[in-house]
């Protein structure tokens, strides 16, 4: 047998650069000329949007200048027409604004397009490999871990997408065009003196933001605490009444929340230190670059207007340099996020097609176990060499207590797993050997646990055919015993089912699985355990339904009541993973072993659960008859159940 292999320690996320060049064939959008012209044009706007921000401060300085211009001359009475200068200069500023913000949005709305069809490909290639992916894997993953993964991930592109092209480059080339235009009209001097206030804002944001991210985790982390346990308390609101444990479950509540203020507090006294922090860099910055440009005034190496375009260049900039915290912070919650949804797309399917696969071709429907060996884990053994064949048109059942691998038959049989050693065939095809898609259209299955789609009756029948016509999935509901059902509903086969087909019944949702099946129409049927669940009733009806559809099928039943296999071809006892008996039902009695022995329990348990009942029924009845006119019977005590023993 196969040794399952351990899985390699979980490596170093990727960074920015790594994450990025994962990213790009779904960033760029290949195939779409529409959407490549769009990338251009947005950062051609970008580039002229920030040219534009960089022009409004020399607005100001021309202005300034033709204002001390005019103020400084003798006269007291200023000529009207001199104030044109100044004026035109405001309304330039205004224009160059206006411009600005037109330009800053289109490129955003231009832009929008091509990160949400990268958001949308990369959601989809991963939604439709999650549903590539062996049924281990869902089963170890809870499917709202699986989901959230995929709508952080689709957040993560987006967030990623807008904050890099749409916030950090525009900063970036921000950035530079300042410390270009600090250089060209003023000196070098005043180039370095930003850099270095940039660098040292940006070396304290970052360690400032580090130390935040930490403490914003063990507040995120309280949240969750605090919250997972007021949903236990109140969903377990009767158990906690029955114990008098409210004061004790708002102690726990209580200790949650406390570490939750504690580490709220640390929050904000972060974020104001983060703050002050950015503040006092950026000042003492603009202060020495004010300086200096006081003392080249001074000199006359410039103007007052020049003080102006200094003081506003830099105003400008640290509007989106107090953001570098928050795009930090964000760009690397994305980066983790996207990379969780890379992990599953890169992750390999445990069962795959092999290559050359052909497609399974039924003619008789033979199913034959042979020899087969499986186990979930290589310590515990389920299956231990069974070997049967289900002969075409014929039913066999397998039958046996718990743990015994009646169910994991049913899964071998799909394919959800592979055997270990030995092999399953279908008209002398190893299953192993075919595609998937077309051996799972062969078979069709009615579980335990129905669960339905969250829409229509209709829907979730014609599920089993989609291009099956309307009177095809009236056709399978009357055969399933539904059809009578669905007329009386006001919405017919439009009647929503609700979450998991919590609308209906135990017994009205087996019969949708059936219609359903019924419609799919396949050669093959496992019927597993499909009325178990269900009171006696209600699976005698069922099982009427059942025997219908199985007629001229190969057909594979797995059943906990054996009184659903009596009419069964063969049944086969399994016990610890082998083949303990086997035979017709009578056979079998007659054998007077494991199955006999769980047949008369079964009998047993229902002989006393029906002189229960009687008994019930005859002390209700004793009790009406010795009661006055208008007297309430008090409540009769019941006698426990007995447990039915497979």
């Amino acid at each position: 047998m196969s040794i399952t292999p351990i899985p390699p320690a979980e490596p170093e996320r990727p960074g920015l650069v790594a994450t990025y060049r994962r990213l790009w064939p779904y960033l760029w959008p290949h195939g779409r000329p529409d959407l490549q012209r769009r990338v251009f044009v947005a950062f051609g706007l970008l580039l002229v949007a920030k040219v534009v921000t960089l022009a409004m401060p020399f607005t100001f300085k021309w202005a300034t200048d033709a204002l001390v211009a005019v103020v400084g001359g003798k006269e007291e009475t200023v000529p009207t027409g001199i104030w044109a200068v100044p004026a035109l200069m405001i309304l330039l500023y205004a224009a160059a604004r206006i411009a600005m913000s037109l330009l800053t949005q289109v490129r955003d709305g231009l832009f929008a397009k091509v990160a949400m069809h990268a958001v949308r490909r990369l959601a989809l290639q991963t939604f439709q490999h999650m549903h590539q992916l062996s049924l281990r894997f869902h089963l170890e993953r809870k499917t709202g871990g699986l989901t959230r993964v995929l709508e952080r991930g689709r957040n993560g592109i987006e967030e990623l997408s807008r904050l890099m092209v749409l916030t950090l480059v525009p900063t970036i080339v921000e950035f530079l065009l300042v410390l270009g235009t600090l250089a060209y009209e003023f000196s070098l001097s005043y180039s370095l003196v930003v850099l270095v206030m940039v660098a040292a804002y940006l070396g304290y944001t970052y360690k400032a933001t580090e130390w935040r991210i930490a403490i914003r985790r063990r507040m995120n982390d309280s949240d969750t605490d605090a919250n997972a346990k007021a949903v236990d308390s109140l969903l377990n609101y009767e158990t906690v009444k029955y114990f008098g444990a409210s004061e004790r479950e708002t102690a726990r509540y209580d200790q949650s929340m406390a570490r939750y203020e504690k580490a709220s507090t640390q929050t904000y006294v972060s974020l104001a230190v983060l703050n002050a922090g950015q503040a006092v860099i950026f000042t003492i910055g603009m202060g020495v670059v004010m300086w200096l440009a006081a003392r080249d005034i001074m000199a006359g190496r410039a103007t007052i207007g020049g003080f102006v375009l200094v003081n506003t260049m830099l105003v400008q900039l640290s509007m989106p340099l107090n953001f570098m915290g928050m795009i930090y912070r964000e760009i690397k919650q994305a980066l983790i996020d996207i990379d969780d949804m890379f992990k599953i797309l890169h992750r390999n399917p445990e069962i795959a097609d092999r290559p050359g696969a052909e497609p399974l071709a039924v003619s008789e429907a033979v199913v034959r176990f042979e020899d087969v060996h499986f186990a979930y884990v290589p310590e515990r053994p389920i299956l231990r060499g069974i070997s049967f064949t289900v002969p075409a048109g014929r039913t066999v059942a397998i039958v046996g207590p718990s743990g015994a691998g009646k169910s994991t038959l049913s899964r071998l049989l799909f394919r959800f797993y592979e055997p270990q050693a030995g092999r399953i065939t279908i008209d002398g095809q190893d299953i192993a050997a075919v595609q998937q898609d077309s051996l799972r259209a062969a078979i069709g299955m009615v579980p335990q646990d129905t669960v339905l789609f969250n829409d229509t009756i209709g829907y979730n029948v014609r599920y089993g055919r989609w291009e099956a016509s309307e009177e095809e999935v009236r056709e399978a509901a009357r055969l399933a015993q539904i059809d009578r059902f669905i007329f009386a509903l006001p919405e017919g086969y439009d009647t929503p089912v609700g979450e998991r087909g919590l609308k209906l019944s135990g017994g009205e949702k087996q019969r949708v699985a059936i219609a359903r099946t019924i419609l799919k129409g396949p050669p093959i049927l496992v019927l597993d355990e499909a009325t178990s669940a269900l009171d006696s009733f209600t699976e005698r009806e069922i099982q009427d339904a059942l025997d219908r559809v199985s007629q001229g099928r190969t057909t594979l039943v797995i059943a906990h009541r054996l009184s659903t296999v009596v009419g069964a071809d063969e049944i086969i006892v399994l016990d610890q993973g082998r083949i303990a008996e086997r035979g017709t039902h009578l056979a079998l009695l007659a054998e007077g072993g494991v199955y006999a022995a769980m047949w008369n329990r079964q009998r047993e348990a229902d002989a006393a659960r029906e002189a229960l009942k009687r008994a019930e029924s005859q002390e209700g009845e004793s009790l009406r008859t010795h009661l006055e006119p208008g007297e309430v019977p008090g409540p009769v005590a019941k006698a426990p159940e007995p447990a039915a023993v497979s």
